[in-house]
């Protein structure tokens, strides 16, 4: 089942209490690209740039500089969003591993970009993606979605969130499969060639995946129940269990101990032969058992049996339009990132309206 974002950000921007009576433009910066969307038009155009390459490379997102700055004046241009539009940027799992890296790196990254396209470009933690996840996906999916927690993955770091609580890791599809490469000696390329699998091997690679989330239920403290939104379980596990028989298709939702037996059938084999027996491509086959192995751990992290499963487009551009603090830290953008690098991600839970309302902006 794939549902259309464009009602949910009419939805959004409807509800939401704007500061002013302009239009908005946000662009959500995410491991794989940017797309761009806007409080007066339904487009959402968007372009392929790698910003966990560079990174893993031992690099800085300076290497992203020159096509980054392109697409946050060119997207907006080309779409007809209005030129007098307020701007921000919402960099995600990437950029949070850029300040981990090297903070003052991304700060003159973050203000050059500022300099030369005119975007406010901030590092959303993770507990304010996986509200922006969770709001989307009750506003599309309305009483249709039965459970009480969202499970979004992404290329770079996953979330699981309800309205109250959010739990968030570097785990996302990219990133956990990276993890397991490097940790299961098979290089830090990605995709690395994970199959066939030993015993041990996947011994091992349940442990990394029992401690890689271990704060997980200390985080949300309720009962939960998930249901998935994102590409590699409705477009890689679904339709593969499908292929293997085992996936139930109404509601769409997979059974943990269905996923457990599919990692047992397919760890022993190659990829190729795990491509031809799912009907897929090499390449999205390659990240399945990495994909199977993080969903089994989330569910018996949760204590859950089953895990719903919906297929809707939704990304972080409803609710950067919606949130009022990312536009305000816009308008006290030098303040902000003198909070960022002395405090770190924790500048975005600091008040703007104790910034300097004069010269430029910079902290008191």
């Amino acid at each position: 089942m794939r549902r259309s974002l464009a009602g949910l950000a009419l939805a959004l921007l409807a509800a939401a209490a704007w500061a002013d009576s302009g239009c908005r433009v946000a662009f959500d910066i995410g491991s794989s690209g940017i797309r761009a969307g806007a409080s007066n038009s339904t487009a959402m155009p968007q372009t392929d740039i790698d910003y966990l390459g560079p990174l893993w490379a031992g690099g800085s997102l300076r290497q992203t500089l020159a096509p980054t700055v392109a697409a946050l004046r060119e997207l907006p241009r080309d779409a007809g969003f209005g030129p007098d539009c307020e701007r921000v940027g919402g960099g995600f799992s990437a950029w949070r591993l850029a300040l981990q890296q090297d903070a003052g790196e991304l700060l003159a990254v973050m203000a050059r970009v500022r300099a030369d396209s005119g975007v406010a470009v901030l590092v959303v933690p993770q507990a304010i993606e996986g509200s922006y996840a969770y709001t989307g996906t009750r506003l599309a999916l309305g009483p249709t979605l039965a459970t009480s927690h969202v499970l979004d993955i992404g290329g770079g770091s996953l979330q699981v969130a309800d309205a109250d609580h959010s739990f968030g890791a570097a785990l996302g599809q990219k990133s956990w499969h990276r993890l397991l490469c490097i940790t299961l000696g098979r290089g830090g390329d990605a995709p690395c060639t994970l199959q066939p699998l030993t015993g041990d091997e996947l011994a091992a690679a349940r442990r990394l995946a029992k401690e890689s989330l271990q704060g997980l239920e200390a985080a949300l403290p309720e009962a939960v129940r998930m249901t998935a939104i994102s590409r590699p379980v409705t477009r890689g596990i679904l339709p593969a269990l499908e292929h293997l028989g085992s996936a139930t298709t109404n509601p769409p939702s997979l059974l943990r101990s269905d996923i457990e037996a599919a990692i047992a059938r397919i760890a022993p084999l190659s990829v190729a032969e795990t491509a031809k027996l799912i009907d897929k491509p090499k390449h999205l086959a390659a990240y399945l058992i990495s994909n199977l192995l993080l969903v089994e751990e989330l569910l018996r992290a949760t204590g859950s049996d089953e895990l719903q499963a919906v297929d809707i487009e939704l990304n972080n551009i409803a609710g950067l339009l919606a949130d009022d603090r990312a536009y305000a830290w816009g308008r006290h953008y030098d303040c902000y990132l003198e909070r960022l690098g002395r405090i770190g991600e924790q500048a975005w839970a600091s008040d703007p309206a104790t910034c300097a309302v004069t010269g430029s902006g910079a902290a008191r």
